[in-house]
């Protein structure tokens, strides 16, 4: 049941790793209507030779699509940012930044990766957070970090959704879904793993309180708190994408699993505790934040990343080709001809993607995909492989196979990848909604401001709000010899780079 009064609207900031965009969201006691407000691009670059966010840029282009919401919807009750995970701002005591934040795809955090692995091992790493083994991880940065002397003027560390509370409010906390990203975090002691930041010579002054989701951080400060937010106050959302986009996930089923795909795919289950065990750690299953106290027991797959590089390659040789276009010209090669393992090492970085994807089929002796519909096929197909093996790993860890697939954000518009999603895993799998994570953020804070009961309430209002499409799938016995053969793959990969013993 709905509560509260209707027609209350709230902002919602959700910044992906590629793109950004201000929603403006209204309830009407039935109903969860989202509006686009203004949405920009951005990337990291170089500075000083490593790769950072432009926060500045960030900042003023969320600035500005705050100041466009404007009156004529009604005041605006609260604003919530929700971001990628792992990255993060650093402050000094006196609450400025102290530089632009560093990006996980930089190379700076191979080392540490190492270095931890010898120093403390593979089995304590996971077992003190419950978190995946992943260089990405904010862990890994802020070993970077030290040695860099990058720590010794700062005080705290906010999590990159909770650098912008902090210029909205002045906020000095962090939000536990985003917190649980860090390698860091003890998701199953529900506090900083302060032993081990120790051994690894990371200074514990700086992590900061960790609030749950919902938090009321405070009014909106500075010129927007004068003007177009006047009353508004910052209440913190599933400050993690995925976290917001699970929130406003429809299931169809107890123990369906959600693919939050876009840049990442992060291919999960809700659980309703931490699952930190041998079989888990064999899998490398992270166990993240969940809204309401769940945890979101997942495998990160690389995701859409390489057709977002492959397609900046393409253009920069002339080649236009719009997503929809590409999925149609994918859709006419032939299915498993060749197949990649997504996360690979060398599809990590920024660069030339079609290169990389011809030369990993080389070493592994698939046949070389040499168009850009080819490529695409051989991506869209490795993706939806890496889905059923993660759906196969979460089966055997939880004991109980999922019984349908949802997949949420860009990638749920990709019908093609939606179809080979089906047919690779066997289930059937629901499209929708696109707009999750914004739905999810806005929920959130409704569900903060009374206007919403729970996640069931959210999920229920979000199932009567957006249309979801559903595909079914399409038997082939290739799926299972492909599913086998990437998981050999995956094994030489994770070997070659030491994180699983030879």
């Amino acid at each position: 049941m709905t509560a509260g009064r209707h027609g209350r609207t709230v902002a919602a900031v959700d910044l992906g790793a590629e793109s950004g965009r201000v929603v403006r969201a209204t309830f009407d006691g039935a109903r969860l209507d989202v509006e686009e407000v203004s949405r920009f691009a951005h990337t990291p670059r170089p500075v000083d030779g490593v790769l950072r966010w432009d926060l500045d840029g960030l900042s003023n282009a969320i600035t500005a699509g705050l100041g466009r919401l404007g009156s004529d919807h009604g005041p605006i009750a609260s604003v919530g940012v929700d971001t990628w995970g792992v990255d993060y701002g650093l402050l000094r005591s006196d609450g400025t930044l102290l530089d632009q934040p560093t990006c996980y795809r930089d190379p700076r955090q191979q080392a540490p990766l190492s270095e931890a692995l010898a120093r403390v091992g593979r089995e304590r790493l996971y077992r003190s957070t419950g978190t995946q083994i992943n260089e990405i991880n904010t862990v890994f940065s802020l070993m970077a970090d030290v040695r860099a002397g990058r720590l010794e003027d700062a005080a705290t560390l906010l999590m990159m959704p909770d650098v912008f509370h902090h210029l909205l409010s002045g906020s000095r906390v962090t939000e536990f879904t985003a917190a649980s990203t860090t390698g860091l975090y003890d998701i199953a002691g529900g506090r900083w793993a302060v032993e081990l930041a120790e051994d690894l010579g990371i200074p514990t002054r700086v992590l900061p309180e960790v609030v749950p989701t919902g938090t009321d951080l405070g009014p909106v400060i500075g010129s927007l708190g004068e003007g177009p937010l006047a009353g508004a106050r910052v209440i913190a959302p599933p400050g993690h994408d995925t976290a917001s986009a699970v929130v406003a996930t429809p299931f169809t089923a107890p123990g369906a699993l959600f693919i939050s795909s876009g840049t990442w795919s992060l291919v999960g289950v809700e659980v309703p505790a931490p699952v930190v065990t041998a079989g888990s750690l064999a899998a490398n299953l992270t166990n993240e934040g969940g809204y309401a106290g769940t945890t979101r027991l997942l495998g990160n797959v690389m995701g859409l990343w390489i057709l977002q590089e492959c397609r900046r390659h393409w253009a920069g040789e002339g080649i236009e080709i719009s997503y929809a276009d590409l999925a149609e010209r994918a859709a006419r090669e032939p299915s498993l001809r060749s197949v990649i393992n997504p996360d690979a090492h060398e599809f990590l970085r920024p660069g030339d993607m079609p290169a990389r994807v011809r030369d990993h089929c080389r070493r592994t002796g698939s046949p070389v995909p040499e168009t850009p519909a080819a490529i695409a096929r051989c991506v869209i197909d490795s993706l939806a492989l890496s889905y059923r093996n993660t759906a196969e790993d979460i089966a055997a860890v939880t004991g109980t196979p999922a019984p349908a697939v949802h997949i949420t954000g860009g990638g749920a518009r990709n019908l093609l990848l939606a179809q080979v999603t089906a047919d690779a895993t066997g289930l059937p799998v629901h499209c929708g909604p696109v707009e999750a994570t914004a739905l999810g953020n806005a929920a959130a804070q409704l569900v903060a401001l009374g206007e919403l009961g729970g996640i069931a309430d959210v999920r229920a209002v979000v199932a009567r709000t957006t249309e979801i499409r559903t595909l079914s799938p399409r038997p082939d016995p290739r799926w299972e010899q492909s599913a086998a053969r990437l998981r050999e793959m995956t094994e030489e990969d994770d070997r070659r780079r030491g994180l699983i013993p030879s």
